[in-house]
């Protein structure tokens, strides 16, 4: 089996998320537990951290495992979706898994997972766990896939557990208000096990609290001793040392401001578990975190003439931040984008600057909004005369795009995960 088998078996076999949306959702743990029992129980083999959150989850869970690879530690990583490559998901100090090693997984799982039919995260999840277990890695830093509760991920026991922020997405499977999404997201909260909030909101602190409470870790300041649950926004250490004494981070994009805030406090708290986990070790590894674990897609830089950026915010909590950003810059507009068919586009629509032109586009999946019902939207919240074309691909909006902007020009390209990776094929990485 070549490595382009084994990757068409598992999309194939077992739809995933990102390709058919809802339809590939298995909530509950009953598939997960017989995956580990098959492998023998890796996650009870290595240490981690588990990342939830509405946005940002991807960003905080990289400035971790930057920093504690600069530490001296063997980090693993597990994220999701990938925008180029399967094996993005699956990293250990930075390298992805090998291609064979894939190959392996699949060939030597394949009639169980034939039998068990999970879902396509659900395997890969399994085949990185079975990974970071045989590579005997330090300890492994886990991105929920989706909520938390009911998660695939919500197996591990970690050292830490970390709650970016609570926004209004994939409402049809966490619920309807910001308290119900949050408290799905609550379920990573263990017995005993401190936890990091990013962000205080009136609506979801309440629910945080109640959950800390019935797991007993509720206490003050990452000074005293034990378990406890933070918000890194109020946290008292954290307002004695400004992030801004810290270097320049890799990540741009306005939003990562609290990304870092919430990733320091993180580190903060895991510092008395790995005592080589010194402020060189977190300097380190906010500033080089996309050189040190291969992270792309958050406000990056593809080309200079004109300036080409693209970002993976893909829903109205997420694109709130990259509208203001590009609000701010002092260069003329032109985005290309796209999005899928389970995000509040309306609200989006919204929030998109209106003096800009702007080249609707679909990316290759089923679940891709159609370009010419993208700019009819457009239209209806910028107006009939809005400057607003189709195109059938990701590739012919880019070099559109490009094509007609001047050399101080600003190409911005987003909207989904979907149009970014494919955006990214298009140039050389930097």
């Amino acid at each position: 089996m070549t490595y382009q088998q084994a990757t068409d078996y598992l999309f194939a076999s077992q739809p995933a998320f990102h390709i058919v949306g809802a339809a590939a959702y298995k909530p509950g743990l009953q598939n997960t537990y017989s995956l580990m029992e098959h492998l023998g129980n890796p996650h009870l083999r290595f240490r981690s951290v588990h990342v939830a959150g509405t946005n940002g989850k991807g960003s905080v869970s990289h400035l971790i495992a930057a920093s504690l690879q600069c530490a001296g530690l063997r980090v693993g990583l597990y994220t999701s979706p990938h925008l180029l490559d399967f094996r993005e998901r699956i990293r250990i100090n930075g390298q992805m898994i090998g291609q064979q090693e894939v190959v392996r997984f699949v060939e030597e799982n394949r009639s169980f997972l034939d039998a068990l039919k999970p879902s396509f995260f659900e395997t890969a999840m399994a085949m990185a766990f079975d990974c970071f277990a045989r590579e005997q890695v330090d300890v492994a830093v886990v991105e929920v896939g989706l909520g938390g509760r009911l998660d695939s991920t919500n197996i591990i026991s970690p050292l830490l557990s970390v709650i970016t922020n609570i926004g209004l997405d994939h409402t049809e499977f966490l619920g309807s208000t910001l308290p119900e999404i949050a408290a799905e997201k609550a379920g990573i909260i263990k017995q005993a096990t401190p936890c990091v909030i990013g962000e205080t909101d009136p609506q979801t602190a309440p629910v945080f609290l109640k959950k800390a409470e019935e797991c007993g870790i509720l206490g003050d300041g990452l000074e005293t001793s034990g378990c406890r649950l933070w918000f890194a926004d109020q946290c008292a250490y954290l307002r004695r040392c400004r992030l801004h004494d810290a270097p320049e981070c890799q990540l741009h994009g306005l939003y990562q401001d609290k990304n870092m805030q919430t990733a320091y406090v993180a580190l903060r708290a895991l510092y008395p578990v790995f005592p080589s986990l010194r402020s060189e070790a977190v300097k380190r590894g906010f500033a080089e975190v996309c050189t040190l674990t291969g992270l792309r897609g958050r406000w990056e830089v593809l080309a200079k003439e004109p300036l080409v950026v693209c970002d993976t915010g893909h829903n109205s909590h997420g694109i709130k931040y990259v509208a203001e950003q590009l609000r701010e810059q002092k260069r003329p507009l032109r985005i290309v984008f796209g999005m899928v068919d389970d995000k509040d586009v309306d609200t989006v629509m919204q929030l998109m600057p209106r003096e800009a032109v702007y080249y609707f586009t679909q990316a290759r999946t089923r679940r891709a909004i159609p370009a010419e019902r993208m700019r009819a939207l457009w239209r209806q919240v910028a107006g009939e005369k809005a400057a607003a074309s189709c195109y059938q691909t990701v590739e012919e909006a880019v070099k559109a795009a490009i094509k007609e902007a001047a050399a101080d020009d600003l190409v911005f390209i987003g909207g989904s995960n979907y149009v970014v990776g494919e955006a990214l094929s298009l140039f050389p990485k930097q």
